[in-house]
């Protein structure tokens, strides 16, 4: 393998596993600020391109009601406001690039437009946004008083959300519209800051982004989704997914996003591929096994099928462990990934999509052996889906002190990452110095004046 590659880092915005570890109680946990602002900077030192951070207003439920294993276990339960952390993670970096999820569903244009423009400039470029339409469905509409929107339907909106917030970035100010001339006591071009218009089927708009352009004017467009209706949407906007599966459906994804983003006029190159994979590794292979299975028997069949009802809404225990999840159960309205991931001619057994979830949750199995072993499987999957990157999990205590501390100087010795990431922007880290903006072949650039 050739190419450099992508590195991007992977944390949620809730509690570090240590919490339940004795003795381990009193270190910085997710409510310290000092523990996100070290986390930057570790990824920095660490040589990563970015610091992706997930986000849900949602938790998990069944019937209507919160699932009390996940308030006892923790079970995606106690998070913090990622967007809150980024300033502070920004004052203490400079070249990392920060990503942070906000869904289209619950959020709107006008906020998020003005968030994200504001982030970008006290990064200097580096912040991306994540567009989903957020996890744990079924548990963020109850909190919103809200009717359960049809998945098909939350795209569409995502689509509508995206547009609209594309013609506040791109629309509203033209490049040279601000002027800042104290001698004349100009401080923008009229006739070059415009009011855009927005008749769209899930959201209207007549105005202006009144924040002046910033470094990237659009920050870096991530997406999560892998369901049909993700790709799509993927294919049509995103700059960079995060896929995660076994190899042969992470290349068919990969492809297939490929393909759409052709179809739309982008190219085959418009869009970085980043499989989603952990790290586990020790002095010899047996050993790197013997701990994941370890860690694997101590997730229960009950936190297992929780963190399926988070993601899916639906409840594995109620199945027939012996037969795959029957049609009726797998046509919710809740999130797709993880429901199509598991259909199919072969498709598993609840038992077994029980086991997966015990052992690996929502990503695909991981690397496991000694550094070069780890390494080795990690370049096997790039090469044989054809992925751009990686974006890494945490380690078993939440941290990614191994993988800094080994799994990123082997990387380097093979020549598979840069010596430092490529220009100043986040989006010049994935394709390049000097593509700061949008490219003239993305749909958010027929919306400049």
């Amino acid at each position: 393998m050739t190419k450099k590659i992508t590195i991007g880092m992977f944390q949620t915005g809730g509690v570090r596993p240590t919490w339940k570890m004795p003795g381990r109680e009193a270190e910085p946990n997710f409510t310290d600020l000092g523990y996100w602002t070290e986390l930057a900077k570790k990824c920095e030192a660490g040589g990563a391109d970015f610091l992706f951070l997930a986000d849900s207003y949602g938790y998990p439920t069944l019937n209507g009601s919160i699932i009390p294993t996940s308030i006892e276990r923790n079970v995606q339960f106690s998070t913090v406001d990622a967007q809150m952390l980024m300033s502070a993670m920004a004052a203490v970096t400079s070249t990392l690039g920060l990503v942070t999820t906000v869904s289209t569903t619950v959020e709107k244009p006008p906020i998020v437009t003005r968030q994200y423009r504001t982030l970008d400039h006290l990064t200097k470029g580096r912040i991306g946004w994540n567009i989903v339409t957020g996890s744990g469905q079924a548990g963020s509409a109850l909190l919103f008083g809200e009717p359960l929107m049809p998945h098909g339907d939350r795209y569409a909106k995502a689509d509508d959300h995206v547009e609209l917030s594309l013609k506040y970035w791109e629309g509203s100010w033209q490049s040279d519209a601000l002027i800042a001339d104290s001698a004349s006591g100009t401080w923008a071009d009229p006739a070059k800051v415009h009011e855009i218009e927005h008749d769209g089927p899930h959201f209207s708009a007549k105005g202006v982004l009144v924040t002046p352009p910033s470094p990237q004017v659009t920050p870096t467009l991530f997406q999560a989704g892998a369901s049909e209706a993700g790709r799509t949407l993927a294919a049509k906007y995103a700059e960079a997914v995060f896929l995660a599966a076994e190899s042969k459906a992470l290349a068919e994804q990969i492809n297939d996003i490929r393909r759409r983003a052709e179809e739309n006029g982008r190219g085959r190159d418009a869009v970085k591929c980043l499989i989603a994979g952990t790290f586990r590794v020790a002095d010899t292979d047996e050993q790197a096994r013997a701990e994941h299975e370890a860690q694997t028997e101590a997730v229960s069949l009950e936190h297992a099928a929780t963190l399926y009802a988070y993601f899916t809404g639906i409840d594995l225990l109620s199945l027939d462990f012996d037969k795959p999840i029957p049609a009726a159960a797998a046509n919710g309205d809740n999130g797709r990934t993880n429901v199509e991931r598991f259909l199919g001619e072969n498709a598993p057994t609840v038992r077994e999509i029980l086991t997966e979830f015990r052992a690996n949750g929502v990503m695909g199995r991981p690397y496991l052996g000694t550094v070069e072993s780890a390494v080795d499987q990690a370049v096997a999957m790039l090469e044989e889906t054809g992925a751009d990157g990686l974006l890494v999990q945490p380690e078993p205590d939440g941290s990614h002190d191994v993988f800094f501390e080994k799994v990123m100087p082997e990387l380097r010795r093979r020549g598979l990452i840069a010596d430092a990431p490529a220009g100043t922007t986040l989006r010049e880290h994935l394709f390049g110095a000097g593509h700061k903006l949008l490219p003239d072949t993305h749909p958010g650039a027929r919306f400049r004046r």
